[in-house]
């Protein structure tokens, strides 16, 4: 075994990374640097920092980086109108670039040569955290201990916290959700428990973020959200920080059932997973930068970026945020982005999120007197029109008169 001085963990408080770290440990005999980030996640993160300096860790890292991550990872995410096969908000995927950049920051600063995570060896995280980690830094080991130990049960864990006297809140543990679960300002997660059966309808008591669509308000909410640059920077007029902002949305859409997924998405590793997803905020921005472009960005732009859509959310959802491809394809869709500029209104009801305007100062594309009905006053001749479809359909009708069948 390689020798390990020191390793900084990704570290939450819970009972599985107070297992990985009291195992790091003993199985390396090391020292472990703890890093707990705030990304938004509604939990009070100062018992972690209680909970590893009891288990004798010296050097403890607590960062809220709420800001950071909406503002690097969240929005130029939604600049893209991105969405993993056709739903899924990226909630948890777009975190994790973050969370190995800090790893790595902090290995660095320390002078750890190792860094390591709870992932275990059937999901996309550990590939995330990993894929990260060797971009940022190349010579740094990584650890992933359920891919390594035989604890493979919660009994297991239980009894290896009764050998080391790991203090487990029993209390905690007993109300603890059925579901795996993972939050960020961005979105909460379920999978697990019942969910494992794709065919059972998951219970109502188990979103947290969101009403039911059926039990929202009877009246709809209006709200505005101005753009620069293919932002969002304010809400009803008023200007607020990125995670401010998306923390809003996220109350408004929530109330007003919005946001809710169930959905059975293709992981990276190879296997179907079945997973819940609430992203009120995420779901009210996709909506409203669609609209905002759509009289602000050029067709052609509009489709190139549609077309590399797909192949953008990928990259983020396999754990290639810190890759060449996914690097120079954000330098296109920022570019795009320029002429993002102006206002959207929407209306929230009962799950769903209706266009109901939008306008922009000095980008918009939308011309009134050419798309009219009425007389436009010259401002379009009609009559450009027949030799257009005549250029257009030469090929089809030369492929025809060659006796090439369609039908």
């Amino acid at each position: 075994m390689d020798q390990i001085d020191k390793v900084v963990l990704a570290y939450s408080g819970g009972l599985d990374t107070s297992v990985i770290l009291r195992w790091l440990q003993e199985t390396y005999g090391c020292e472990v640097v703890t890093y707990t980030a705030d990304l938004g996640q509604g939990e009070e993160l100062e018992p972690a920092r209680a909970k590893a300096s009891s288990m004798g860790v010296k050097e403890i890292y607590i960062d809220d980086v709420k800001e950071e991550f909406v503002q690097d990872f969240v929005f130029p995410m939604f600049r893209c109108n991105t969405l993993y096969e056709g739903e899924y908000l990226l909630g948890t995927s777009i975190a994790r670039p973050l969370i190995a950049k800090r790893l790595v920051q902090i290995a660095e600063q320390t002078n750890a040569k190792a860094i390591a995570h709870g992932a275990t060896g059937k999901g996309n995280d550990q590939v995330r955290f990993e894929l990260g980690a060797y971009a940022l830094n190349p010579d740094l080991k990584v650890i992933a201990p359920w891919r390594e130990w035989d604890l493979n049960s919660r009994a297991a864990l239980m009894a290896f916290c009764e050998r080391y006297q790991i203090k487990v809140d029993n209390k905690h543990e007993g109300e603890k959700s059925p579901y795996s679960m993972d939050a960020n300002l961005l979105h909460i997660s379920y999978e697990g428990g019942i969910l494992e059966d794709p065919g059972v309808e998951p219970d109502e008591a188990m979103w947290l973020w969101s009403v039911s669509p059926d039990q929202a308000p009877d009246e709809p909410t209006y709200l505005e959200i101005g753009y620069s640059r293919g932002d969002p920077v304010s809400l009803d007029g008023k200007l607020l920080s990125p995670a401010a902002l998306l923390a809003e949305l996220n109350k408004q859409g929530g109330e007003n059932g919005i946001g809710r997924t169930d959905i059975v998405e293709n992981r990276y590793v190879g296997m179907k997973a079945r997973g819940c997803y609430e992203t009120p905020g995420g779901a009210i921005l996709l909506k409203a930068h669609r609209a905002m472009e759509s009289i602000t960005l050029d067709r052609e732009m509009t489709h190139l970026k549609d077309d590399l859509m797909p192949r953008y959310a990928s990259l983020i959802y396999n754990g290639y945020w810190w890759s060449p491809e996914r690097i120079a394809l954000q330098a296109l869709i920022d570019n795009s982005q320029q002429v993002v500029n102006g206002r959207v209104r929407l209306k929230l009801y009962k799950g769903n999120i209706i266009v109901v305007g939008r306008d922009s100062d000095h980008d918009s594309l939308y011309d009134a007197n050419v798309v009219t009905f009425e007389d436009d006053a010259g401002a379009y001749d009609q009559k450009d029109a027949a030799g257009f479809i005549k250029l257009n359909a030469l090929r089809l009708q030369m492929a025809s008169k060659k006796g090439r069948k369609l039908i």
